[in-house]
């Protein structure tokens, strides 16, 4: 089981000198990877930020949290991420998944198919990506897919270096793209890792475990803090308790919050720990806490 490994996916560019400040930041505060989604409306086209991000930085590993790869032409997908391990000096961590918003699709005007067919496409992708760099004598960098579907996790129990897990399901009858945590999301959690580690047999060992976290919050009542979540989001049913015990969200004192990390390395394998943008000054302090653990 891996040492802890700590990164923040920033969802936001206002420009130039906000974008260097901000990734400049995040390695000051001990991040090591710094990822950029790839979501339409408002959102930035990911691999020039991650370019620039790699640019202005020295530490850090920088990458796609993740390629929405069926929004691509596979050869102009391959063009951007060979280019972008070039400038980025070898430090892409390049993330891919297949798409799960039908409506990003309407909006770029590309066809919604259904998952089974998104999932295949992704799997062509990764064999082209691979071939189009071998091609042009460009290191392969570390894969990560991210996914929660039995497809997605079988094509990282086979080639993913590192495997995202979100933990997330499409609200019923909610838009597209609402996502809730299930009732009970550390029971879901142990299945679909389960679920991993017996298609990946023994890959399951050299692979990284990824965590994406949805919200972090510093407080001396976790209690009270899930209280507050079940009243914003009341349909989710789930109680305090199965809250407080969601892998995806971290609540307590720094010191509690540390302690729950080692606790959820041991019993899912997470040592790779992600944030949102959001959370990157108010998570610094587990950083510092558990870097080198």
């Amino acid at each position: 089981m891996g040492k802890f490994k700590f990164g923040v996916s920033l969802r936001f560019v206002k420009g130039r000198e906000e974008w260097i400040t901000k990734c400049r930041r995040a390695e000051e505060l001990g991040y090591d990877v710094i990822s950029v989604p790839d979501h339409l409306g408002a959102r930035p086209s990911p691999f020039p930020c991650v370019a620039v991000a790699a640019a202005v930085t020295e530490r850090p590993r920088v990458g796609t949290l993740v390629s929405n790869v069926p929004f691509y032409n596979l050869a102009l997908l391959s063009r951007d991420v060979v280019s972008t391990v070039q400038l980025t000096g070898e430090r892409l961590e390049l993330g891919l998944g297949a798409g799960h918003m039908k409506a990003e699709f309407d909006d770029a005007g590309l066809p919604w198919t259904k998952a089974s067919e998104r999932v295949a496409y992704l799997a062509k992708g990764i064999g082209e990506l691979r071939r189009r760099l071998d091609d042009e004598g460009v290191a392969q960098p570390p894969l990560l897919l991210g996914g929660n579907s039995d497809g997605v996790l079988r094509l990282a129990a086979e080639h993913a270096d590192i495997v995202g897990f979100a933990g997330l399901r499409q609200a019923p009858g909610r838009p597209p793209g609402t996502f809730r945590l299930e009732t009970d999301a550390a029971a879901a959690m142990d299945e679909r890792v389960a679920f991993f580690t017996g298609e990946a047999g023994e890959r399951a060992k050299d692979i990284e475990f990824n965590m994406l976290v949805q919200r972090v919050t510093i407080t001396d009542d976790r209690r009270a803090a899930a209280a507050a979540w079940l009243t914003e989001d009341a349909d989710h049913g789930s109680s305090v308790d199965l809250l407080l015990d969601a892998p995806q969200l971290l609540m307590g004192t720094v010191e509690e919050i540390a302690a729950q990390l080692v606790a959820r390395r041991e019993r899912y394998g997470f040592s790779y720990i992600t944030v949102f943008e959001p959370e990157l000054e108010k998570f610094a302090p587990v950083v510092k806490v558990l870097s080198g653990l």
